[in-house]
């Protein structure tokens, strides 16, 4: 396995699979064409033998000089549980390091089971939150009204 850094012509390769990576749900929308022109340096492309099998899409915020942000990370249903994800996350943590970051967030919706726990074994800590769903804290309409969000934080 090879991991890259992502490039704009990244996009259609990744959108063209994304839905389908995801069970048939519409997430195309998560990763308009400003990821792919403005954060390539933090967001990586997992390859076998030339074949893309996981992406990482994060950056480096902006207002918080110590922090980074996580946003999207999918791997091919046919490499699951190869440690993929993992090896995505581990070279992302080790990029944003070098430029000086030591913290890292991101969410995921409370229904993610799978998610929660994978973000949970990664190291992260849920954030505390305004509710509890399943003995989760969320944060309520964390999205918009109706689109609660568990809020994980992982210190390098």
């Amino acid at each position: 396995m090879e991991i890259r850094t992502l490039q704009i012509s990244d996009q259609q390769p990744i959108i063209s699979v994304l839905n389908e990576w995801w069970g048939g749900r519409e997430m195309a929308h998560m990763l308009p064409a400003l990821f792919f022109h403005h954060f390539n340096q933090t967001s990586f492309i997992s390859e076998e033998n030339g074949e893309m099998v996981g992406f990482l899409i994060g950056f480096l915020s902006q207002t918080h000089p110590s922090e980074v942000y996580i946003h999207f990370v999918g791997v091919h249903p046919n490499y699951r549980n190869q440690k993929i994800g993992q090896a995505l996350y581990r070279h992302f943590f080790q990029k944003v390091q070098k430029e000086g970051r030591s913290i890292v967030r991101c969410i995921t919706s409370p229904q993610n089971k799978d998610s929660i726990a994978y973000h949970q074994r990664m190291g992260f800590t849920i954030c505390s939150g305004d509710a509890l769903i399943d003995g989760i804290q969320v944060h309520t309409n964390y999205d918009g009204a109706g689109s609660d969000r568990v809020v994980f934080e992982k210190k390098l």
